[in-house]
């Protein structure tokens, strides 16, 4: 499902429980290849194409960094944070798509993600006030219309 906000199109990749924490899914969007990832309940996007020899780079393992202030004395930071990619091993930051291997250069492109409600998924105001319509002063009875669960939702 696609919804023009703002010039940008969202898409529906699932629902927030076929992600849990820690987990990815890899989705195809217009013909691109994103992966989606869960770090401790935040949604990060970047696409499937590792910039440096085009591997499969949303494959690869996630992980964390080690930092160390002076020599014996070492810090494991910002676990599940990194993707690293199957080919060459070059690694990204899944949050910013900034890799630390060789940051001036080289950067894996990121994508919105948010996390919305059935309800909100269904409304048309988005899509209408796009189209350069306002609403009027009358509002006809309505009633209480709710889905349950949370869809992950990819903005590109």
């Amino acid at each position: 499902m696609s919804v023009p906000v703002n010039n940008r199109r969202l898409f529906v990749v699932g629902t927030a429980a076929e992600i849990p924490p820690g987990e990815r899914k890899i989705v195809d969007i217009e013909g691109r290849s994103v992966g989606v990832f869960n770090v401790n309940g935040e949604y990060f996007a970047v696409r499937n194409t590792c910039p440096h020899a085009g591997g499969p780079l949303c494959q690869g393992v996630l992980s964390g960094m080690v930092v160390s202030k002076e020599p014996g004395e070492y810090e494991y930071v910002r676990r599940g944070e990194f993707i690293r990619c199957p080919w060459h091993q070059w690694e990204f930051d899944v949050r910013t798509g900034q890799s630390w291997l060789d940051p001036k250069k080289t950067r894996v492109r990121r994508y919105d993600v948010q996390v919305e409600t059935g309800a909100e998924l269904l409304s048309d105001d988005a899509e209408l006030v796009g189209a350069g319509l306002q609403k009027g002063p009358y509002v006809a009875e309505t009633y209480l219309v709710t889905r349950d669960g949370e869809y992950v939702v990819v903005s590109l």
